[in-house]
């Protein structure tokens, strides 16, 4: 395994924040991360587990204890079936890599997911998704050490309990995570579009299918359109990608952010009953515009669910923006705007 000391978390991070590690540890096995983190816990030294750091906001202070990342990504090709594969991957993958050579099999059920930073052992933890699809849609095994029982477990589909941006493992650091498995179809088509957005894009309806690769260039065309592709070109992507998540209410707050707003707000259905609201209409309906405050940190000029840091800023400054805005959502419409980041060391 590679050690670094006294590293700035800052450059591992998307959004560019964030104070210095005292120590940073690349495994490259699972057997390293077990080991790394059992020694860890036994002297109560702090654990981070890094992925991509997309999906991360890390206090001003920084972390002081050991961050480990998974320096291992291997992919394991299996049948399940004449048009079924199932597809191991260790952690550490890149996840866009993963999706590009799902796309080029023709391995159907990621497709959507196209152009999202981060790591593959990332993915589960929040249920990524995007565009209509889920990682939970094809995930039919996860595999973490745990650091109660000090040894590899797996977990089905099922025992993951996935959720909307959510899982098992999203709020528990018990498990860490070092291998998912993936069940997809082998097909030329995508899965059917779900996602209004997309469907418009491709000039049809819902339902329709499309090529799997003009899928991919699609919804990277549509992410990139947003500042959500990751380019050192473009200032826009210097962000944690959503910052909220769109909030699932009751049928009568739908109700009334209509009767407040003047307007129906977009909704979706979801479970028991409930809706889905878009955050980022709730976001510019409250009065934030894009592109703004002025500022080291403020809101995207393409999105208006992402906080861009323009440089120079500070953890601190983007959660004073952040409260900002999840304050006078909640002024304006009594509705609670839930971050999609982990944080470190802070909290909103």
């Amino acid at each position: 395994m590679r050690e670094e000391r006294d590293v700035r978390l800052s450059d591992k991070t998307t959004l560019r924040l964030g104070g210095r590690a005292r120590r940073i540890v690349h495994a490259e096995s699972p057997e390293e991360i077990a080991s790394v983190v059992r020694q860890a816990d036994s002297s109560g030294v702090p654990v981070l587990v890094l992925g991509g750091g997309s999906n991360l906001v890390v206090s001003d202070d920084g972390f002081d204890g050991v961050v480990v990342t998974c320096a291992f990504d291997r992919v394991t090709i299996a049948r399940a079936g004449e048009d079924i594969v199932r597809v191991t991957v260790d952690a550490g993958m890149n996840w866009d890599a993963l999706v590009a050579r799902a796309v080029a099999e023709k391995w159907c059920g990621l497709e959507c997911l196209s152009g999202i930073p981060g790591s593959v052992g990332a993915t589960p933890m929040q249920n990524v998704g995007a565009y209509g699809q889920e990682v939970s849609d094809t995930i039919v095994r996860v595999r973490g050490y745990d650091r109660v029982e000090r040894k590899f477990v797996d977990f089905s589909r099922e025992d993951c309990a996935f959720s909307y941006r959510s899982s098992r493992f999203r709020h528990d650091s018990r498990f860490v995570i070092t291998q998912v498995e993936f069940e997809l179809e082998e097909s030329p088509l995508g899965a059917p579009i779900l996602y209004e957005e997309l469907a418009r894009a491709f000039g049809t309806s819902r339902g329709a299918q499309m090529g799997i690769v003009y899928v991919r260039d699609k919804v990277i065309e549509l992410r990139r359109g947003k500042g959500m592709v990751l380019d050192a070109n473009d200032p826009e992507s210097v962000s944690a990608g959503s910052f909220f998540t769109n909030p699932i209410v009751r049928a009568d707050v739908v109700l009334h952010v209509a009767k407040v707003a003047g307007v129906d707000p977009p909704a979706f259905p979801a479970d028991d009953g409930k809706k889905k609201l878009a955050a980022a209409w709730l976001i510019e309906r409250a009065g934030f515009k894009k592109g703004e405050p002025p500022g080291a940190v403020g809101i995207s000029s393409k999105h208006a669910l992402a906080l861009v840091h323009r440089g120079g800023g500070t953890t601190r400054d983007l959660l004073r923006v952040a409260r900002s805005i999840r304050d006078g959502v909640r002024e304006k419409f009594g509705v609670d705007l839930k971050p999609e980041p982990v944080f470190v060391g802070c909290a909103l």
